[in-house]
């Protein structure tokens, strides 16, 4: 007995079916958009319970690369950190200075070329000539624990003390839209819908942040590299001068 042909609109059902199951299951056209469909889950959580878990998250994490922008006090700064628990190094720019920091433990090490030492005559504070300049170009200074420019400048270095500052969301929490951060899938929480800040979460692996604008157009950062170790090392004497007196505050 020959098999009749099963009609069009049935073998499409039975594809459609068959499609929807196994490695397919949960993609859109499948009974509906799972936008949290293979992800960390994050994005089911409440408002509380995200920014709970992406802070518990960066507190947990060893190290962490941030980069972007932070304006405080009027000035804006212009930072490319790696952090660790330990210290930090990198580069900041603030106007038309560039300088780069190194925090080991406590000794924390300032190196800018010539000009920067240079502006800083200008403002009042600097080496005194442009021989001292030259001196201290390219070269790492170490700045003195007692020194009124050390806390100011070990805090773009202290990977804890930055976060807890950088990761404060103001007003009530809201979860934004799904969307996607360097590649990352993410989930979106903000503070007073926005105006308080905005925070991109991680909705792959560990609830990681992974981009900030801050509340106010306070600066935007991004985040990354959480947990790839680096090393860090304290200069060579031969890399480092004395800068003799206290350090430039502007």
């Amino acid at each position: 007995m020959t098999a009749l042909p099963l009609p069009r609109r049935v073998r499409r059902t039975l594809l459609v079916g068959a499609l929807c199951t196994g490695a397919a299951a949960g993609l859109a056209g499948c009974g509906g958009d799972d936008p949290d469909a293979g992800t960390n889950g994050v994005g089911k959580l409440a408002p509380a319970a995200i920014q709970s878990r992406t802070v518990k998250a960066a507190q947990g994490a060893q190290t962490v690369h941030l980069a972007g922008t932070v304006v405080s006090g009027g000035r804006t700064y212009k930072l490319d950190m790696r952090l660790r628990g330990d210290g930090g190094s990198g580069s900041v720019t603030s106007g038309a200075s560039t300088f780069r920091l190194l925090r080991v433990g406590e000794h924390l090490y300032l190196k800018a070329g010539a000009d920067f030492w240079t502006h800083s005559d200008d403002a009042g504070n600097g080496p005194g000539d442009g021989a001292a300049a030259q001196k201290l170009d390219g070269k790492y200074v170490k700045v003195p624990a007692g020194d009124p420019a050390y806390k100011r400048l070990s805090t773009f270095t202290d990977k804890d003390v930055l976060l807890d500052g950088l990761l404060t969301l103001h007003g009530a929490l809201k979860k934004g839209d799904h969307g996607t951060s360097g590649g990352t899938r993410t989930i979106q929480l903000t503070g007073d819908e926005g105006a308080g800040g905005t925070l991109d979460v991680s909705l792959e692996g560990t609830a990681y942040p992974v981009r900030l604008e801050r509340a106010g157009g306070a600066g935007t950062l991004r985040l990354t590299d959480w947990g790839h170790d680096f090393t860090l090392t304290e200069p060579k004497s031969t890399e480092t001068v004395d800068y003799g007196r206290a350090l430039p505050t502007s």
